[in-house]
């Protein structure tokens, strides 16, 4: 198992260090503006791309942007949290843990979204809030869409709200989609998902 984490760390630091990037300044490489939609494997999230996906990305529409769906991966350390006895032995197995729930939350995204024609994929490591909004600025986005999980004041002043965050220090307009509380897919959405 720790040479199975091993391994995919191994892969993941070759293909950061071998991964190209659009220069600074300039749009995305089809000419269209960026939305970036951040997106983690929470429902509030899913409904977040579905929704997005209906709006802007609906079948037949013509497509003004270009979607580039970014998912924040933990370190493994912070997930674990304090360190003890046996926590270097454990790091390799969270490790593969979160690439694993990872790569979930990116498939799923890419069934979501097959129906794109100018879609691209990102998993960072880091605090989502950090993240995003790199992101935001790697790609010179005019959107940043994102999920609310629709935390109370008081756990959001615990726990931070990512959103919150966003809305300060990302650098274009932030698109917050908040999933009602009795949500059933509409008839739409619904026959878009068979066809795809």
């Amino acid at each position: 198992m720790a040479a199975e984490a091993e391994s995919l760390i191994t892969e993941e630091r070759a293909e950061a260090s071998t991964a190209t990037t659009e220069p600074v300044g300039k749009p995305a490489a089809s000419g269209k503006p960026a939305m970036v939609l951040g997106i983690d494997d929470s429902e509030h999230s899913y409904y977040a791309l579905e929704w997005t996906m209906h709006h802007f990305f609906a079948p037949g529409q013509a497509q003004q942007y270009h979607l580039v769906v970014v998912s924040a991966k933990p370190p493994a350390s912070s997930v674990i949290g304090i360190a003890g006895i046996g926590t270097a032995e454990l790091l390799p197995r969270v490790e593969l843990d979160l690439k694993r729930a990872t790569a979930r939350v990116i498939e799923k995204a890419k069934e979501q979204c097959s129906h794109v024609t100018d879609v691209s994929y990102e998993v960072k490591e880091g605090d989502a809030r950090n993240v995003l909004c790199e992101a935001v600025e790697r790609h010179h986005a005019d959107m940043l869409v994102m999920g609310s999980h629709g935390y109370g004041a008081f756990k959001r002043a615990v726990l931070g709200s990512v959103s919150d965050y966003c809305t300060h220090h990302a650098h274009c307009t932030v698109m917050i989609v908040k999933k009602p509380k009795h949500h059933k897919k509409s008839e739409h959405w619904r026959l878009h998902k068979k066809e795809a």
